[in-house]
């Protein structure tokens, strides 16, 4: 590890002088790639730093332990030293681990219906108003791409996009089942149903990352459809693209205009084939490697919400809460939190088992 941190420390002082030249300056572009690396591995060797000094402090003080007028304070000074050093390790290999490149993009949100029709739907609308409220919580924003509303006010399956720094940090962990246990007002007998809806959070793919062939592209347009009366559009302002090659479909209809609805459809086509993309990455690197908290397979159940017992648990992590109405208010950092510590600690043990 150490060794590693040298020369990390060595390519950070080269960066020094190189964002200094006034001639590298001139080239915007390229300094600014020299900037984001520098950013990127300031706090790495601020820390190592430290952890330099506190080892030559603890140097120092063995060396004074024969001077019988310094041994108190040097006993103290080594105290000292002995209890933070083994801290400052532990935040340097935290921040050795590789950082997700996709962690500070906006995200694209999919939400659909599973097992258990109406109720099902219902679902994925408190689930909706639920990831709604963490944007909120957030002051991120949230706009919605595409819908497909039930008559009782639930959704087949809404797409939506959230735009703030860090969303998808926050966000990649919600991939997956969502399983709910509750009594649905539609029953009369008060029996338990159980019913699923899966999430699918997308990093937003950048135009640079996704080529696309226009002529792969079919353009389809079609009256916007909704839960009737003034939602239902006279004109075919609706949008939805299909990429021959791969058949992923896209569709956007919740503007009024064509053309802002094939944009959206185009970005969400893109984020869709990017997703693609890395999940063959994330397959082929699981081949090598455990799977880790974030794998987002759309077709593990994640969590349960268990109405009765105002219980949320993440089958992930063996987590749970109690708080079942703030949950679902948006108050989600705390399960985020462990999530995000748990993957940590699974990528840091991967790390030294290699």
């Amino acid at each position: 590890m150490f060794q590693k941190l040298d020369a990390v420390e060595k390519r950070y002082e080269e960066l020094n002088k190189l964002i200094s030249d006034p001639e590298m300056i001139a080239k915007q572009s390229e300094w600014q790639k020299l900037m984001k690396e520098h950013s990127e591995i300031q706090e790495v060797v601020e820390k190592y730093r430290e952890y330099k000094r506190v080892n030559q402090a603890l140097e120092e003080a063995k060396e004074m332990l024969s001077d019988k007028d310094l041994k108190e304070l040097a006993e103290i000074q080594m105290e000292e030293a002995k209890e933070k050093l083994p801290k400052i390790e532990e935040e340097i290999k935290m921040l050795l681990i590789p950082k997700d490149p996709n962690d500070d993009k906006n995200v694209i949100c999919e939400i659909r219906g599973g097992a258990g029709g109406e109720e099902a739907a219902l679902f994925a609308g408190t689930l909706f108003r639920m990831y709604s409220m963490y944007a909120e919580r957030k002051h991120w924003k949230l706009e919605v791409l595409n819908e497909n509303e039930t008559g009782l006010g639930g959704y087949k399956e809404i797409s939506f996009m959230i735009t703030g720094k860090g969303a998808y940090s926050r966000l990649k962990f919600e991939s997956g089942v969502h399983r709910v246990q509750r009594v649905p007002d539609t029953e009369s007998s008060g029996r338990i149903h159980t019913s699923t809806v899966t999430v699918a959070v997308l990093p937003e793919a950048e135009d640079v990352e996704v080529e696309i062939n226009p002529s792969d592209i079919k353009m389809d347009v079609f009256r916007a459809s909704g839960a009737g009366g003034q939602h239902v559009n006279k004109t075919s302002s609706a949008v939805r693209l299909t990429h021959i090659p791969t058949g992923i479909v896209a569709e956007c209809q919740t503007e009024r205009s064509q053309v802002q609805n094939r944009e959206y459809a185009m970005r969400l086509l893109r984020s869709r084939l990017y997703d693609m993309e890395l999940s063959k990455q994330e397959k082929e690197l699981a081949s090598e490697r455990k799977s880790q908290v974030g794998s987002g397979d759309r077709s593990e159940k994640i969590r349960t919400y268990n109405y009765p017992q105002g219980r949320i648990t993440d089958h992930r992590i063996g987590f749970s809460i109690f708080q079942m109405e703030d949950f679902l208010n948006g108050n989600l950092d705390e399960l985020i939190d462990n999530l995000i510590a748990s993957d940590r600690a699974e990528k840091l043990k991967g790390d030294e088992e290699e």
